[in-house]
């Protein structure tokens, strides 16, 4: 019998594999089999309780990683547990400490008054009356649900869906909430609530929270650390600021001067831009701005200045562009590739 996990990770992946056979024909009487990793090899934990977010372009391996740790994939490899149990052989008992929020795809019922779904995961999850009724007033109140509870799913907005999905993820009090493109279709003002939302649930209850986005302010905003992964591997894993520092990010000094002068020239930064007496300075993100704020207050006669932080979208791009050069470069190599191709 599986037992709770104590001494490793909440969740734990060890050269987690998955592999899917992809037919097609060439001929009349010939198809080829490819085989594609969609996960290749990955290992990784996370305790109870972390925030993670887990990153990468489409086709990385992102979602069949989260079917895996959910049960509905089987993994064609390795080793996986969450809480201790595996979650492709004991799929229910795991159901009831899980989460799970598809950006694209929803666990409510289509025709049904948004309340009738929740009144109807009360029975399926067995949830105390009181808990029940705790867990969606709160719900309700911090994603503003009270006006689309008899609303049917089918006439609410992505991002009412959207915020409609979380609520009902969250009535069982789950352990672990995987959360797929969370803020996909929210405008800005949904998007902050939410946030905040996933922020105070998991610092209240210590909830166990594996985030996979496209929109990287959440990451920014939510997790501590970030896991990325690219062609089904895991290329990174560790805090943001070490993410910037492995794409060499730059952050920016933005300097509102009193009159137009020439660019600045000072140690550790270069201009990248002019427009009349405002100038912008590019500098390495691990490096302090106090020091060169400084720098340049010592050097130039200034009205404001403000620091951008750098896009982690283009650190990431940055970082596949690298490890595109380096593919083509072992593919030259060894003529090989992840697809691995038989005729039948």
């Amino acid at each position: 019998m599986a037992t709770e996990a104590t001494d490793g990770g909440f969740i734990e992946l060890d050269r987690v594999e998955k592999v899917f056979d992809v037919r097609r024909r060439t001929g009349l009487l010939r198809r080829e089999l490819r085989r594609v990793r969609a996960v290749d090899s990955i290992s990784f934990s996370v305790a109870r309780g972390e925030m993670v977010g887990y990153i990468g372009p489409n086709g990385a391996g992102k979602s069949t990683t989260i079917k895996m740790l959910t049960g509905i994939l089987t993994p064609s490899g390795g080793r996986l547990r969450v809480a201790g149990i595996d979650p492709s052989r004991e799929r229910t008992r795991l159901a009831r400490r899980i989460g799970v929020v598809f950006g694209q795809r929803t666990t409510l019922w289509w025709d049904l008054p948004l309340i009738d779904s929740y009144r109807l995961m009360h029975r399926m999850y067995r949830i105390p009356d009181g808990r029940y009724r705790e867990n969606l007033d709160r719900c309700v109140e911090l994603l503003e649900l009270g006006a689309l509870l008899d609303v049917p799913v089918r006439q609410l907005s992505l991002g009412q869906r959207m915020r409609g999905d979380i609520a009902a993820a969250l009535l069982h009090d789950p352990e672990v909430l995987y959360l797929d493109e969370p803020t996909i279709g929210l405008d800005v003002v949904s998007k902050v609530r939410v946030r905040d939302f996933l922020r105070d649930l998991n610092a209240e209850r210590g909830t166990t929270v594996l985030l996979t986005t496209h929109d990287l302010k959440d990451i920014e905003q939510l997790c501590s650390r970030v896991m990325v992964i690219d062609h089904g591997r895991l290329v990174y894993d560790g805090s943001l600021a070490g993410l910037h520092e492995v794409g060499e990010s730059e952050r920016t000094l933005v300097v509102d001067l009193e009159r137009e002068l020439p660019p600045i020239v000072v140690p550790g930064a270069r201009v990248v831009r002019v427009e009349g007496p405002r100038q912008w300075l590019a500098f390495p993100a691990a490096q302090s701005a106090a020091v060169l704020v400084a720098r340049v207050a010592a050097k130039c006669p200034l009205v404001d200045l403000s620091v951008r932080e750098p896009d982690i979208e283009a650190v990431i791009a940055t970082m596949y562009a690298e490890r595109a050069d380096g593919a083509d470069g072992a593919e030259g190599a060894d003529g090989a590739d992840r697809g691995e191709r038989a005729v039948s």
